[in-house]
């Protein structure tokens, strides 16, 4: 396995900047973008998780990069439920609300995978070595 050096390189992080791009292009859509509290919701819990997993990489210890990578987790969680409003809003078609509903879960299936291997990961970080 190639050592990662960036946050850059993971791709749980790449995935989950995808969802963002995509997120803000849908809520620039006119109907979407007039309901200024879902609009401002939606865009802040996708950028939680692409900032959590930064902010946890960088944080250079296992432990903590869990723990924010916990907290991206339930970012995801808000972007989906946001999803259903917009979807129940008639903001997002079914064709495009499917395709970013699926876009979030494979950000999960991903993330769900990381989160074990760096419990079970005998590399601490950069924090805890000697």
């Amino acid at each position: 396995m190639a050592k990662i050096e960036r946050f850059e390189d993971l791709e749980v992080w790449q995935k989950a900047r995808e969802l963002v791009k995509d997120i803000y292009m849908l809520t620039d859509n006119r109907r979407f973008s007039r309901d200024l509290g879902l609009k401002n919701q939606i865009r802040r819990a996708a950028i939680s998780i692409l900032s959590n997993i930064s902010e946890g990489f960088e944080r250079e210890g296992n432990k903590e990069f869990t723990q924010f990578l916990y907290i991206a987790k339930g970012s995801r969680g808000d972007v989906r439920a946001q999803l259903y409003i917009a979807r129940d809003q008639n903001y997002v078609n079914g064709e495009l609300f499917r395709k970013l509903t699926q876009q979030a879960i494979n950000v999960s299936k991903i993330h769900a995978g990381f989160i074990p291997y760096l419990k079970q990961s005998s590399y601490n970080g950069v924090k805890h070595k000697s």
